[in-house]
Protein backbone atom coordinates (compact mmCIF):
# COMPACT_ATOMS: atom_id res chain seq x y z
CA UNK A 1 0.00 0.00 0.00
CA UNK A 2 1.49 3.07 -0.94
CA UNK A 3 2.12 6.15 1.36
CA UNK A 4 0.14 9.11 1.02
CA UNK A 5 3.36 11.17 2.07
CA UNK A 6 3.96 13.86 -0.56
CA UNK A 7 0.61 13.62 -2.04
CA UNK A 8 -2.39 15.96 -1.54
CA UNK A 9 -4.31 14.89 1.71
CA UNK A 10 -7.64 13.37 0.63
CA UNK A 11 -10.05 15.90 0.86
CA UNK A 12 -13.54 15.19 2.75
CA UNK A 13 -16.70 16.70 4.50
CA UNK A 14 -18.64 14.81 6.90
CA UNK A 15 -20.43 16.10 10.13
CA UNK A 16 -17.98 17.27 13.31
CA UNK A 17 -18.80 17.42 16.47
CA UNK A 18 -16.80 20.84 17.45
CA UNK A 19 -15.15 21.99 20.48
CA UNK A 20 -18.39 23.70 21.62
CA UNK A 21 -20.53 20.72 21.03
CA UNK A 22 -22.34 21.83 18.05
CA UNK A 23 -22.66 19.63 15.06
CA UNK A 24 -21.06 21.02 11.53
CA UNK A 25 -22.72 19.19 9.28
CA UNK A 26 -20.20 20.62 6.34
CA UNK A 27 -16.68 20.27 8.07
CA UNK A 28 -14.38 20.33 5.11
CA UNK A 29 -10.65 19.60 5.87
CA UNK A 30 -9.74 21.65 2.86
CA UNK A 31 -11.64 24.53 4.80
CA UNK A 32 -8.32 24.62 6.73
CA UNK A 33 -5.87 25.17 4.12
CA UNK A 34 -3.31 28.10 5.38
CA UNK A 35 -2.82 25.72 8.97
CA UNK A 36 -1.17 23.08 9.52
CA UNK A 37 -3.45 20.08 10.20
CA UNK A 38 -2.83 17.00 12.51
CA UNK A 39 -5.37 14.48 11.31
CA UNK A 40 -5.58 11.17 13.54
CA UNK A 41 -8.05 8.11 13.29
CA UNK A 42 -8.72 6.09 16.21
CA UNK A 43 -10.89 2.48 15.89
CA UNK A 44 -13.97 3.24 18.01
CA UNK A 45 -15.74 5.67 21.07
CA UNK A 46 -16.25 4.31 24.14
CA UNK A 47 -12.77 1.72 23.95
CA UNK A 48 -9.53 1.81 25.83
CA UNK A 49 -6.63 3.16 24.21
CA UNK A 50 -8.63 5.55 22.25
CA UNK A 51 -9.37 7.93 25.42
CA UNK A 52 -6.20 8.24 26.50
CA UNK A 53 -5.03 9.61 23.17
CA UNK A 54 -7.77 12.21 22.43
CA UNK A 55 -7.02 13.63 26.35
CA UNK A 56 -3.71 13.47 25.30
CA UNK A 57 -3.84 15.42 22.25
CA UNK A 58 -7.12 17.75 24.09
CA UNK A 59 -4.18 18.57 27.24
CA UNK A 60 -1.51 19.93 24.34
CA UNK A 61 -4.56 21.67 21.89
CA UNK A 62 -2.91 25.05 22.49
CA UNK A 63 0.66 23.61 21.83
CA UNK A 64 -0.67 22.88 18.21
CA UNK A 65 -2.72 25.64 17.90
CA UNK A 66 0.72 28.18 18.68
CA UNK A 67 2.16 26.39 16.09
CA UNK A 68 -0.63 27.20 13.56
CA UNK A 69 -1.72 23.51 13.34
CA UNK A 70 -5.40 22.22 13.55
CA UNK A 71 -6.07 18.72 15.49
CA UNK A 72 -8.92 16.58 14.09
CA UNK A 73 -9.50 13.44 15.09
CA UNK A 74 -11.48 10.92 13.24
CA UNK A 75 -13.38 7.54 13.92
CA UNK A 76 -16.16 5.48 11.89
CA UNK A 77 -18.68 6.67 14.50
CA UNK A 78 -21.64 8.93 14.43
CA UNK A 79 -21.31 12.11 15.45
CA UNK A 80 -24.01 11.27 18.48
CA UNK A 81 -21.56 9.12 19.47
CA UNK A 82 -19.10 11.55 19.62
CA UNK A 83 -21.47 13.64 21.20
CA UNK A 84 -22.10 11.34 23.91
CA UNK A 85 -18.73 10.55 24.97
CA UNK A 86 -17.54 14.16 25.23
CA UNK A 87 -20.68 14.51 27.45
CA UNK A 88 -19.77 11.50 30.07
CA UNK A 89 -17.39 11.89 32.69
CA UNK A 90 -14.02 10.85 32.25
CA UNK A 91 -14.45 8.88 35.29
CA UNK A 92 -17.52 7.07 34.10
CA UNK A 93 -15.42 6.20 30.82
CA UNK A 94 -16.33 9.46 28.61
CA UNK A 95 -13.82 11.94 27.17
CA UNK A 96 -14.69 15.51 28.68
CA UNK A 97 -15.34 18.36 26.89
CA UNK A 98 -12.12 18.06 24.77
CA UNK A 99 -10.83 21.17 21.96
CA UNK A 100 -10.94 19.99 18.87
CA UNK A 101 -13.37 18.49 16.36
CA UNK A 102 -14.56 14.42 16.06
CA UNK A 103 -15.18 13.99 12.27
CA UNK A 104 -17.97 11.05 12.36
CA UNK A 105 -17.20 8.61 9.47
CA UNK A 106 -19.89 6.92 9.50
CA UNK A 107 -19.75 5.29 6.11
CA UNK A 108 -15.69 5.12 6.40
CA UNK A 109 -15.17 6.69 3.23
CA UNK A 110 -12.33 9.22 5.01
CA UNK A 111 -10.73 6.06 6.64
CA UNK A 112 -10.56 4.25 3.70
CA UNK A 113 -9.11 6.75 1.40
CA UNK A 114 -7.00 7.48 4.17
CA UNK A 115 -5.65 3.69 3.94
CA UNK A 116 -6.30 3.04 7.48
CA UNK A 117 -9.41 0.89 7.05
CA UNK A 118 -9.16 -2.83 8.36
CA UNK A 119 -11.81 -5.34 6.61
CA UNK A 120 -13.91 -5.80 10.56
CA UNK A 121 -14.38 -1.73 9.57
CA UNK A 122 -12.93 0.01 11.75
CA UNK A 123 -9.48 2.45 11.26
CA UNK A 124 -6.00 1.28 12.34
CA UNK A 125 -4.05 4.22 14.61
CA UNK A 126 -3.27 6.71 11.63
CA UNK A 127 -1.92 10.21 11.70
CA UNK A 128 -1.42 12.23 9.25
CA UNK A 129 0.53 15.51 9.72
CA UNK A 130 -0.36 18.23 6.67
CA UNK A 131 0.91 21.34 5.32
CA UNK A 132 -0.79 24.59 4.62
CA UNK A 133 -0.59 23.93 1.00
CA UNK A 134 -2.44 20.79 1.86
CA UNK A 135 0.36 18.04 1.14
CA UNK A 136 0.88 15.36 3.56
CA UNK A 137 4.45 15.36 4.99
CA UNK A 138 4.29 12.64 7.68
CA UNK A 139 2.05 9.67 8.31
CA UNK A 140 2.46 6.94 11.28
CA UNK A 141 -0.05 4.31 11.22
CA UNK A 142 -0.12 1.91 14.47
CA UNK A 143 -1.92 -1.68 15.30
CA UNK A 144 -4.69 -1.04 17.75
CA UNK A 145 -3.49 -2.06 21.00
CA UNK A 146 -0.93 0.77 20.46
CA UNK A 147 -1.11 4.11 21.53
CA UNK A 148 0.56 6.72 19.67
CA UNK A 149 2.74 9.88 20.99
CA UNK A 150 1.81 13.11 21.16
CA UNK A 151 5.27 14.37 21.96
CA UNK A 152 6.46 12.87 18.64
CA UNK A 153 3.52 14.34 16.56
CA UNK A 154 4.80 17.59 17.98
CA UNK A 155 8.61 17.19 17.25
CA UNK A 156 7.80 16.44 13.76
CA UNK A 157 5.52 19.54 13.56
CA UNK A 158 8.51 21.23 14.82
CA UNK A 159 10.68 19.53 12.33
CA UNK A 160 8.16 20.46 9.59
CA UNK A 161 8.09 24.30 10.12
CA UNK A 162 11.51 24.26 10.78
CA UNK A 163 12.82 22.70 7.27
CA UNK A 164 10.23 25.04 5.39
CA UNK A 165 11.93 27.90 7.33
CA UNK A 166 15.29 27.56 6.87
CA UNK A 167 15.94 24.87 4.38
CA UNK A 168 17.88 22.25 6.19
CA UNK A 169 17.09 18.47 7.43
CA UNK A 170 16.54 17.25 10.67
CA UNK A 171 18.77 14.54 11.73
CA UNK A 172 17.65 11.44 13.56
CA UNK A 173 16.52 12.33 17.16
CA UNK A 174 16.17 15.98 15.90
CA UNK A 175 13.93 18.37 19.00
CA UNK A 176 13.81 22.33 18.46
CA UNK A 177 17.06 24.16 18.79
CA UNK A 178 19.25 21.55 18.14
CA UNK A 179 21.37 21.59 15.19
CA UNK A 180 20.42 20.97 11.99
CA UNK A 181 22.30 19.45 8.70
CA UNK A 182 22.86 21.19 5.14
CA UNK A 183 21.30 19.46 2.46
CA UNK A 184 24.59 18.54 0.69
CA UNK A 185 27.28 15.81 1.26
CA UNK A 186 29.97 18.44 2.99
CA UNK A 187 26.72 19.51 5.09
CA UNK A 188 26.39 15.99 6.22
CA UNK A 189 29.75 14.70 6.80
CA UNK A 190 29.84 18.13 8.77
CA UNK A 191 27.16 17.83 10.83
CA UNK A 192 28.42 13.66 11.76
CA UNK A 193 31.99 15.06 12.12
CA UNK A 194 30.18 17.13 15.31
CA UNK A 195 28.31 15.21 16.24
CA UNK A 196 29.41 11.63 15.70
CA UNK A 197 30.59 11.04 19.81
Amino acid sequence: MKPLVTNEAPDFTATAVMPDNTFNEAFKLSDMRGKYVLLFFYPLDFTFVCPSEIIAFHKAVDQFKEKNCEVIGVSVDSQFSHWAWKNTAVSEGGIGNIQFPLVADLDKSISENYRVLLDSGIALRGLFLIDKEGIVRHQVVNDLPLGRSVGEALRMLDALQFTEEHGDVCPANWNKGDDAMKPTAEGVAKYLAEHAG
